[in-house]
């Protein structure tokens, strides 16, 4: 929110803080050449401001994204690369493939563009969301296995919500319409983080009865799907609309592909100690590249 501020967006809170009213900019981000902004260690802020700071502004200026030392040693090469394809002008200030970066707003011309999608699902958010103000049409490859992709539905579900679709063809090849504006809906519902929800439903499976609401069945997240692990391992789950609950049972181990899963297969991981027998959670690779090294902790 900071960094928005400081690129001329204003909002507010309530005094409870569960209301945020936004008042868009109608368009590209305009700021005074050589604005800094620090992210901390936000992956969430740097992927998809890299993208989104390279459309074409009034007039040209450059900005530095910076942030924590943890964040100048995550990657960011797969995005910066698919940028440049469609005309972005993006500078590696330290280490190449990685933050510090200086962007100028020289515009992204549109068409077709390849990304890998084997390190981070955000990447791809990042690009799709700014697709629609590039100056022309946009096709995007993706390059190896789209790890993520319960985030990508999430990413072309707000969109849809904001006036914007996308073409998805089976995950390999996404089509954006260029020279498009974003449609405030008014108000826009933001679920309950069902990453977050984990813990709660975790605790709940090992002894007890935990109910979580704000997220159900028909949520669109993906991390939802942890209730299913949690139930192949033995815990009784009771799903509504817009809740989900976790009752204690004899929990044994499971052998799971987590790919689309990676931020709730922690807690899988810390569940399996109160499980019998041995549990095996595959395809996380991506976990070394999260705001910590998840495998080394």
């Amino acid at each position: 929110l900071n960094a928005l501020k400081a690129l001329g967006v204003n909002y507010s809170l309530s005094e409870d803080k569960t209301v945020c009213t936004v008042e868009g900019i109608g368009g590209a981000f305009n700021w005074q050449n050589g604005l800094s902004l620090f992210l901390g260690n936000a992956g969430t802020a740097m992927r998809p401001l890299t993208a989104a700071l390279c459309l074409k502004g009034a007039s040209e200026a450059e900005v530095i994204l910076t942030g924590e030392p943890r964040m100048k040693e995550r990657p960011i090469k797969h995005l910066v690369d698919a940028l440049r394809q469609v005309g972005a002008s993006v500078q590696y200030l330290e280490n190449e493939g990685y933050p510090p970066l200086a962007i100028r707003n020289s515009g992204l011309k549109g068409g077709k563009v390849q990304i890998d999608g084997s390190i981070s699902s955000q990447f791809l958010t990042a690009l799709l969301m700014a697709a629609p103000l590039a100056e022309g049409d946009m096709e995007i490859e993706i390059i190896g296995e789209l790890v993520s992709k319960p985030y990508i539905d999430i990413t072309l579900a707000m969109m849809k919500d904001f006036g914007v679709n996308v073409e998805n063809q089976n995950y390999q090849t996404f089509v954006v319409k260029g020279n498009q504006s974003y449609i405030s809906p008014e108000k826009y519902l933001v679920e309950g983080d069902a990453s977050s929800a984990s813990y709660f439903l975790a605790a709940g499976a090992i002894k007890g009865k935990v109910k979580v609401t704000g997220i159900g069945k028909n949520s669109i997240q993906g991390d939802r799907l942890f209730a299913n692990v949690l139930e192949a391992m033995g815990a009784k789950i009771t799903w509504g609309d817009d809740f989900i609950q976790a009752e204690q049972g004899e929990l044994k181990g499971v052998d799971m592909d987590m790919n689309h899963i990676p931020d709730a297969a922690m807690t899988i991981a810390t569940t399996a100690l109160f499980a019998e027998g041995e549990t095996i959670i595959r395809n996380i690779y991506n976990w070394r590249v999260k705001e910590t090294d998840r495998l080394a902790a």
